[in-house]
């Protein structure tokens, strides 16, 4: 078995497709160090061949591992090396498509990622409005928001919440549980009138603490038993109240978006990447 091996991820667009796919499968692999670069926007064949000495001088005959989302089918051959492992994302997939389908495939890359007007001007109002109701501003317009997070400082409200509105196109708020509302178990006017649309997130007195520690060592904040108290109280306010929770301890920004939408019945995708 191997102990490390080197992953690289080519593109001939922004290659989040290919390396979301070929970390999604290197993690089935935890005993194993992937050691990872990606090359996006490849799109001509001298620089592929530049591409292919390098990772080949690097991996000295280790056969390093070459995921790949090239539409070119000359770029794509010259990575079909024999020193390397070679995983092509698309390779006959999108043949058997185009054969299920009876119709040709545009085979232009990056094609999924282009938005009309109207979805792009949809999915920047989401992010303006995710901006500006950061941690507890603008309450009064929460009337607006699809999604309102709850939380205790560092419990991840702030990144899933940019996530819902530049990945998914949600207006999302958030509102941090205070001292205030912690100690007396109460939730702001505000947020009982848009009940619905709020969840809580929480998490693990141990991974709160590890994050507070980070930004704030040794203080009474950082403690583990501060961190269980509060945790605590939180959760305590979400069943008072009927809140549905997420838990963000352990998981990715993504995981947690997508339970998000679960809890709350949203569809997975609001603004359709389409063309």
């Amino acid at each position: 078995m191997w102990n490390s091996k080197d992953v690289y991820y080519i593109s001939d667009s922004t290659g989040i497709l290919v390396t979301n796919l070929g970390q999604a499968l290197t993690c089935q692999f935890p005993e194993i160090n992937f050691v990872e670069e990606s090359y996006p926007f490849v799109p001509i064949i001298t620089e592929a061949r530049e591409i292919v000495k390098t990772i080949l001088k690097r991996s000295a005959g280790r056969r390093p591992l070459v995921f790949i989302s090239v539409m070119d089918p000359e770029i794509r051959q010259i990575f079909d090396n024999p020193e390397v492992e070679f995983f092509d994302i698309f390779g006959s997939l999108l043949d058997d498509l185009e054969h299920s389908l009876e119709s040709k495939a545009l085979r232009v890359p990056g094609f999924s990622h282009h938005m009309d007007g109207m979805e792009m001007g949809k999915r920047v109002e989401a992010i303006h409005y995710c901006l500006d109701h950061d941690d507890g501003t603008k309450t009064y317009e929460y009337g607006e928001a699809d999604i309102i997070l709850l939380g205790v400082s560092r419990a991840g409200k702030t990144p899933v919440s940019v996530y819902l509105a530049t990945q998914m196109g949600y207006k999302a708020a958030n509102f941090p549980l205070t001292t205030e509302y912690l100690n007396q178990y109460k939730l702001p006017p505000s947020l009982k009138a848009v009940a619905k649309r709020l969840v809580g997130l929480t998490t693990s007195p141990e991974f709160l603490s590890s994050v507070r520690e980070k930004r704030y060592p040794g203080s009474k904040y950082a403690k583990i038993s501060t961190c269980r108290e509060e945790i605590e109280q939180a959760e305590e306010i979400y069943r008072r109240n009927g809140i549905p929770s997420v838990s963000s301890s352990g998981k990715s920004i993504e995981e947690i978006a997508m339970q998000i939408c679960q809890v709350v019945f949203l569809p997975k995708k609001k603004v359709t990447l389409r063309p």
